[in-house]
């Protein structure tokens, strides 16, 4: 029932619509398709919150070796921005050649093969749901910074913010990129704010001072392979700041036209900002004297540190940039810690669109791939939702815990796809191709397009000369050996620390997607059309299935007399002597011109004698079709379904199980129903509604026929 605009009714808005908002029409897909404006927020809010703790880490790790050890920060900072432009140079080559949205599993899967693909898929969504976990429980820490009373509601609180996390986006992309935009670009705007003014500073002779700067550390002995191994540790530390960089290219599709020229912008935009932040705040941070220990009382002269929270870094340098207590300093902490929190919503965007492109490849549920209400893939939503709600109860939402299982998973598709970059542009190379081959459609119709510069939308289907394609490889190249050297690097220093479980869940989620890839592909070779197999029923049966004498069994009744069966029978399955005696005189007294059939059951099955009955009619007269008529019940509260007893749905899974039986449900709409199907304009008899004759009329047949017997 719609109005005159073709919506629906007011009436018919459930819980759900109202939460997540009226469905959208399959038309409105492309005004749900991100600008670049918005798309940098949503895709990068991870790799930007990365900032607000990578330096941290690095910072961290080094003063386990004392004081002195800062001294190679800069260096490691250093190859932790090469790895991170050099990862970005890669994937804007993965964009343009595979912008389809699967990312380094789509380039891993067609250029290594299937299980080197699913390898990188099973690390992208662990990765995905840790990304929601890690940025949850992260937020939760600094509310619980600010307000500790709210510890013993960690879990609970945490929990929460996923739900609210995970509605925002069911709402639809679009929707949740605008509410998300703001608390992203606050976050970057201040941080730039604080660099710069921390920069000014310096230049002007008078450098924040850190109040961490006055307590010392003591350094632990080490030897020269502890050094070396220390050094890894911090630079697989600071590496966390490339969490969320493949988001960009995992979500092309999201982007507006022309979409690989889009995203290419923002992966560059986000990489940049990301790089001026993490290069600024660790300078800010070294020039400052900021000094940061995995162990609090490690700080040598600092008393408080049993019963005060050590202030993070971005805290300290904010507080030496603009006062303990200024409002700037307190700015700069809220954009943090909301930044941090919705971090999650970058994994919010890149899980369902990869768990579409693993469910048009038949490694996950066919359900996947389905838009839901608000054009999204709402499947993906909550799957995510409840997969980081089960590990952070798990967990009780501790991030030191829950910190050591991160990164692995980019790592791991990091390496994979970048190798299969260098393959694909050997492929091009080898086989003489001037093109991405990511879209021969696109090329065919550039070529049939009229001479001149090409439009907006063309861009994504430039051809590529052999000079640029040995330039991809190059970069290529190199990013794959880069991040296959930090994959061994991180690997070795997390291992211990619990990383161990990741790659544990990863080889449960690459079985499972093989089975069901088997699964489809045996079902698939089943149903598939073959020479041999054919069918040739002749005639057919109808069996109106009775109970008791009651309007919703009329009206299959007359169901099965219009639709004009080979022949024609009821049948009523006998539990009560009492109540079939009843049904027989009202057969009669009702008119009805239809055999009435008894069976007898004395185990007081229903279904047992009427699949007997069912085989016995087609040994008898052959291949004919058998169409069970049966009423159901149509209601509009979740309770009725309870007192109804369920009869009628056992003995139609029963009933599916028989060869040659086809069952026709015939619905009955009870009053309750208005609340499914919206109020009616003018109240009206049941006849109408039901599909009930306004005149009793006799039930027959309209014309005696026996069928084609003895086939």
């Amino acid at each position: 029932m719609t109005n005159d605009a073709g919506e629906p009714p007011a009436e018919l808005k459930s819980p759900k619509h109202w939460i997540i908002g009226d469905p959208l029409p399959t038309e409105k897909l492309e005004g749900q398709l991100l600008p670049k404006r918005i798309a940098l927020p949503v895709f990068a809010s991870d790799a930007l919150s990365s900032v607000a703790y990578a330096p941290q880490e690095l910072l961290m790790v080094l003063t386990v070796g004392g004081l002195a050890f800062l001294a190679f920060a800069p260096w490691v900072a250093a190859v932790v921005v090469l790895l991170m432009a050099t990862v970005a140079l890669s994937y804007r080559q993965l964009i343009r050649a595979y912008p389809s949205g699967g990312g380094d599993y789509e380039v891993a899967h067609k250029n290594l093969g299937e299980k080197a693909g699913l390898v990188v898929a099973s690390a992208l969504l662990v990765d995905y749901v840790m990304t929601v976990v890690v940025s949850v429980a992260s937020g939760v820490d600094n509310i619980i910074s600010a307000f500790p009373a709210l510890n013993p509601w960690r879990v609970e609180l945490a929990v929460v913010f996923v739900i609210i996390l995970a509605a925002m986006n069911l709402r639809g992309v679009s929707e949740s990129g605008k509410a998300f935009a703001v608390p992203t670009y606050f976050f970057a705007a201040s941080v730039l704010l604080l660099v710069g003014t921390g920069l000014v500073q310096i230049a002007m002779g008078n450098p924040p001072v850190a109040e961490s700067s006055q307590y010392s550390v003591e350094g632990e002995d080490l030897t020269q392979a502890a050094i070396i191994l220390l050094l890894l540790r911090s630079f697989a530390s600071g590496c966390s700041a490339l969490t969320g960089v493949e988001a960009v290219a995992n979500g092309v599709p999201a982007f507006r036209a022309p979409k690989v020229r889009n995203a290419q912008k923002t992966l560059s935009l986000m990489v940049g900002l990301a790089i001026v932040m993490f290069v600024g705040l660790t300078a800010l941070a070294l020039v400052s004297g900021v000094h940061y220990a995995e162990d609090p009382c490690d700080l040598i002269g600092w008393n408080d540190c049993l019963t005060a929270p050590q202030p993070s870094l971005v805290a300290q340098i904010a507080a030496a940039v603009f006062g303990n207590d200024s409002i700037l300093f307190f700015v700069v902490q809220a954009a943090a810690a909301l930044v941090l929190l919705l971090a999650a919503n970058t994994a919010f965007n890149g899980f369902p669109l990869l768990g579409s492109v693993l469910a048009r490849d038949g490694y996950a549920p066919k359900s996947l791939s389905t838009r839901g209400d608000r054009l999204i893939y709402s499947n993906g939503v909550i799957i995510l939702g409840l997969a980081a709600m089960v590990i952070l109860v798990a967990f009780q939402a501790n991030l030191t815990l829950l910190i050591q299982l991160y990164i692995i998973g980019v790592f791991v598709s990091f390496t994979l796809g970048q190798s299969g970059m260098v393959r694909h542009w050997i492929g091009l190379l080898r086989a003489g191709r001037a093109r991405t081959g990511a879209s021969a459609a696109g090329a065919a119709k550039q070529k049939a397009a009229k001479p001149g510069r090409p439009g907006p939308a063309d861009d994504d289907h430039r051809p590529m000369t052999r000079g640029a394609i040995i330039r991809s490889l190059c970069i290529n190249t190199f990013g794959a050996t880069l991040t296959a050297v930090v994959l061994v690097v991180v690997t070795i220093t997390k291992f211990t620390h619990g990383a161990w479980m990741v790659f544990l869940m990863m080889p449960i989620l690459f079985i499972l997607m093989m089975g069901v890839h088997r699964y489809y592909r045996d079902v698939e070779k089943e149903v598939e059309v073959d020479p041999t197999t054919t069918f040739g029923a002749s005639g057919d049966h109808a069996i109106v299935l009775v109970g008791r004498m009651q309007k919703p069994t009329l009206k299959a009744l007359d169901y099965a007399i219009a639709a004009r069966h080979d022949s024609i029978e009821a049948v009523h399955v006998s539990l009560d002597d009492a109540q079939t005696k009843q049904l027989k005189k009202d057969w009669v007294k009702m008119n009805i011109h239809v055999k009435l059939r008894i069976l007898s059951s004395p185990y007081r099955d229903l279904s047992h004698p009427l699949i007997q009955h069912i085989k016995q009619h087609r040994e008898e007269h052959g291949s004919e079709v058998v169409t069970v008529y049966m009423p159901q019940y149509i209601v509009g509260h979740w309770w009725e379904n309870i007192l109804h007893n369920h009869k009628a749905r056992r003995i139609r899974q029963k009933l599916m199980l028989v060869h040659g039986v086809t069952i026709a449900l015939v619905p009955w709409l009870l009053d309750s129903s208005d609340l499914i199907y919206g109020r009616r304009s003018r109240p009206l008899p049941g006849q109408d509604r039901r599909g009930e004759p306004v005149r009793a009329v006799p039930r027959r047949p309209i014309a005696e026929t026996t069928g084609k017997r003895g086939r």
